[in-house]
C-alpha cells in the first residue's frame, strides 16, 4: 500500500478503512469526505468503492417506498460523483464510474413538450420536481463527467465515453459518446471485436 499511496497517504486509507467498516460496514472503502442524505433510502450493495466527494442523496417521493436508490455489488466510483433519487435509480454489479459523473432520476420541472410542461417565467427552484426511473445494468463503465438524466437505461457492459449526456436509453455491449450519447460500436460476440455502428 505505500508504494501506491506513499507513507501518509497509506495512514490515510487506514483510516478511512476504519471509518468505512464503522459508517458502511458492507462497503469496501469509503474515501471521506462524502455527503449522504436520506441514509435510511439507498442500500449500498456490497464492497462499494468510493473516491474523495461524493454526493449521494434520496429525495423520495414517497416515505414508505422502502429503498429508492440500489447499488449493486462491486460497484466503483471515483471523485466527485453525484448521484440523487427521487423515484428510483439502480446501479448494477460491477459497475464502474471516473470521476465527476452525474446520475438523477428527477429535475425541476417538466420539459417533455406538452401541457404539463414547466414555464421558463417561473422560479427554477419552486418548479414541481419531475421523475423517471434510472437503470445502470452489469458491467457498465462511465466515463468522466459523464451525466445520465432521468427515465434512462444503460445496457448490460455498455461503455459511455468522456463528457456525455446519456439523455435517451442505450442498448447493451456498446460504446457510446456525445450529446445527447449515441452508439458509435458494438462488441461482436462471434468475432470478438468492437464494430463500428
Amino acid at each position: 500500500m505505500i508504494s501506491t499511496y506513499g507513507f501518509f497517504g497509506a495512514i490515510q486509507m487506514f483510516f478511512f478503512f476504519i471509518k468505512t467498516k464503522l459508517f458502511f460496514p458492507s462497503a469496501r472503502i469509503v474515501r471521506f469526505p462524502i455527503d449522504v442524505r436520506n441514509k435510511q433510502y439507498i442500500d449500498f450493495g456490497k464492497n462499494l468503492t468510493t473516491g474523495f466527494g461524493c454526493r449521494i442523496e434520496t429525495f423520495p417521493e414517497n416515505k414508505t417506498a422502502g429503498k429508492i436508490l440500489r447499488f449493486g455489488n462491486d460497484v466503483q466510483m471515483n471523485d466527485y460523483v453525484h448521484i440523487t433519487a427521487m423515484q428510483s435509480v439502480k446501479i448494477g454489479n460491477n459497475v464502474l464510474m471516473a470521476s465527476k459523473i452525474y446520475i438523477s432520476d428527477c429535475s425541476h420541472g417538466s420539459y417533455s413538450g406538452d401541457i404539463n410542461d414547466s414555464t421558463p417565467d417561473s422560479v427554477p427552484s419552486e418548479r414541481p420536481l419531475f421523475s423517471k426511473p434510472v437503470v445502470i445494468e452489469d458491467n457498465v463503465w462511465l466515463g468522466e463527467f459523464v451525466s445520465v438524466l432521468p427515465g434512462v437505461t444503460i445496457g448490460k457492459g455498455t461503455i459511455v465515453g468522456a463528457n456525455s449526456v446519456v439523455s435517451k436509453s442505450l442498448p447493451p455491449n456498446v460504446i457510446a459518446v456525445g450529446s445527447p450519447a449515441k452508439p458509435i460500436k458494438k462488441y461482436n460476440f462471434e468475432t470478438k471485436i468492437w464494430e463500428k455502428i
